[in-house]
């Protein structure tokens, strides 16, 4: 699926700016969102990169100049551009309104996600719900849980379309949230299956329960993994012997 500049299926008040870094992580590129205009917000600024900057500068000015940018996380992918675009960074708390969007706390991608919902009914996502593929959750003691807790939250909040962080739009929220969720609970359910039969080598685990991700992905999926262990310890799934 095509991945280019332009606005939103139905929703010419968003207008997206991809940034030139794919990659297994990023997919076609970060995803800079403009919503509203005179004046805009700008929803993740995206990588230190000059062209993408200035691609983003030109729509801004389309749209009548910036009254802010929001961050939905700190990662230097989303982040790194933010000192030379030239616009302010605004302080994001859960509930806070800018205009007509609304900041909702969703941890677990990283401690200090954020996805934005406009009043409308779409919601930008950035790294917690992706165009396609699954995201990345580093373990923290509890980023899984969170994870998924966040995943609940933006299901019950019943977004229309997804802007996501990276990859195309997302126009079967519904469908998408619930195909995460389930991607999960299938790894945990192979976690416990493979467990639960004796197998205590974590390299063992990885390759019997993530072993349709590619080799690029393998180490992504080992610290993934992490995560989906301490969430079993956290509830006392996790038997004690586990080896390396």
């Amino acid at each position: 699926m095509e991945v280019v500049d332009g606005p939103a299926p139905g929703h010419p008040e968003i207008y997206r700016v991809v940034a030139d870094n794919p990659g297994p992580m990023t997919l076609t590129g970060t995803n800079t969102w403009l919503f509203g205009s005179d004046p805009c917000w700008v929803i993740d600024p995206g990588p230190d990169d000059s062209r993408h900057l200035a691609a983003v500068g030109e729509a801004i000015e389309e749209r009548g100049g910036a009254a802010g940018a929001l961050l939905t996380h700190s990662h230097n992918d989303h982040s790194g551009g933010c000192g030379r675009l030239g616009v302010d960074l605004a302080p994001v708390t859960d509930g806070r309104r800018f205009g007509r969007l609304t900041a909702v706390a969703t941890p677990g991608h990283a401690i200090d996600h954020f996805c934005f919902f406009s009043d409308d009914g779409v919601c930008f996502s950035g790294d917690l719900i992706l165009g396609w593929g699954s995201t990345y959750v580093p373990p923290d003691g509890g980023s899984l849980a969170a994870y998924i807790d966040s995943l609940r939250l933006v299901e019950s909040l019943g977004p229309d379309l997804i802007c996501p962080g990276h990859g195309p739009f997302v126009t079967d929220p519904a469908a998408r949230i619930s195909e995460y969720r389930e991607h999960r609970e299938a790894r945990e359910r192979g976690l416990i299956i493979a467990l639960d039969r004796g197998e205590r080598s974590r390299m063992a685990l990885l390759d019997e329960v993530w072993s349709d991700v590619p080799g690029q992905l393998r180490p992504a999926a080992a610290v993934v993994m992490e995560s989906h262990l301490q969430k079993l310890e956290a509830e006392g799934l996790l038997p004690p012997d586990l080896g390396e």
